[in-house]
């Protein structure tokens, strides 16, 4: 069988698709995918064809509002933690932090966040009804900036962007795809998905086009667009918790600062109690992986114990080449 023949065998065995988007896979670029047989160039990076079908209906039918707040993040970079951050501080009038009922104690932040390419947009081609949202609206996602919909670059909604040393997300996404990938799918070797990584073909990559454009928008327009980096949240957790919480237009008091409410997120929020919670060690992420995935070691430097010392001159300097001139550097230890 051809190449060609076997790529229209299978993207036709693809029942979830609908005609059109299979129609548009056969004329994008493909490469080998992480955790499906293929990943496909679609407005200039990389993605499934599933994504492809929930981004290309959600670019054509969502409405901003100026009340909406987005969790963008480049995958593996904090996605879990930023969202149960953003969640609480926006909720903190409605869901006590201390209360022994709050949502983030039995749901996981992914279903208090739902991700707009996974979740909301995600059942076949069809469009969702979001009159149900309570605003404002709080999505996650992980499409790059400049693949957003009009509506939302063109409102005064806000954006919370996150993203994370290159070294520390090449290896928890290299682990990540290991633990959640269909059985029919071979083990990803770590030099095989170095490589995929270091030419950009790796999901919503290249990664430092997605670091660059959510970077970009942020200097353009500080007060729609926060930009962090997740060492920085790990460091100084309070400090950024009130930045976020200004960004945000819901301030913390200092009433609620001299009563412990920012310790009390930070504590709620924090890695080791995420894990440790029911819902996230036996509940699944919609039908594709287990929560537990999703909590591995939240550690910063864990990659010194995978990379050699070549692969890091070599991904040091594409990042360096690439982010160049932008004002966009990293501390990787």
């Amino acid at each position: 069988m051809s190449p060609t023949n076997d790529t229209n065998k299978s993207i036709e065995e693809q029942d979830h698709l609908s005609q059109e988007t299979k129609d548009m896979l056969l004329s994008l670029p493909r490469e080998k995918g992480w955790r499906t047989p293929y990943i496909y160039l679609f407005q200039g990076f990389w993605c499934q064809p599933a994504e492809i079908q929930a981004i290309s209906t959600f670019q054509n039918h969502f409405q901003a509002k100026d009340s909406d707040v987005f969790v963008a993040t480049v995958p593996k970079s904090g996605t879990t933690w930023l969202k149960a951050l953003t969640f609480a501080i926006m909720n903190r009038q409605n869901h006590f932090i201390s209360s022994k009922n709050h949502p983030l104690l039995s749901f996981n932040p992914h279903d208090l966040v739902p991700f707009i390419e996974y979740t909301v947009y995600g059942k076949h081609d069809k469009v969702p009804d979001l009159s149900k949202f309570h605003e404002p609206r709080l999505f996650g996602t992980h499409i790059p900036f400049g693949s957003l919909p009009n509506s939302i670059r063109k409102s005064n909604c806000k954006i919370v962007y996150i993203c994370r040393n290159p070294f520390d997300t090449f290896i928890s996404s290299w682990m990540f795809v290991n633990k959640i990938k269909p059985p029919s799918m071979p083990t990803l070797k770590l030099e095989e998905a170095f490589e995929m990584y270091c030419n950009g073909s790796v999901g919503f990559g290249p990664v430092w086009n997605h670091m660059l454009g959510y970077w970009n928008e942020s200097k353009e327009r500080p007060k729609n667009v926060l930009f962090l980096k997740y060492e920085d949240l790990k460091e100084d957790v309070i400090f950024h918790l009130k930045k976020l919480a200004k960004f945000l237009d819901c301030p913390f008091t200092l009433k609620e600062e001299s009563e412990g409410v920012i310790e009390n997120i930070i504590k709620l929020c924090s890695f080791e109690k995420m894990k440790e919670l029911k819902v996230n060690k036996t509940g699944t992420f919609g039908r594709n992986f287990e929560n537990k995935f999703l909590f591995r070691k939240g550690e910063i430097g864990d990659w010194t114990n995978y990379l050699s010392s070549s692969m890091v001159e070599k991904l040091s300097k594409i990042f360096e080449e690439k982010l160049y001139g932008s004002g966009l550097k990293f501390r990787v230890k």
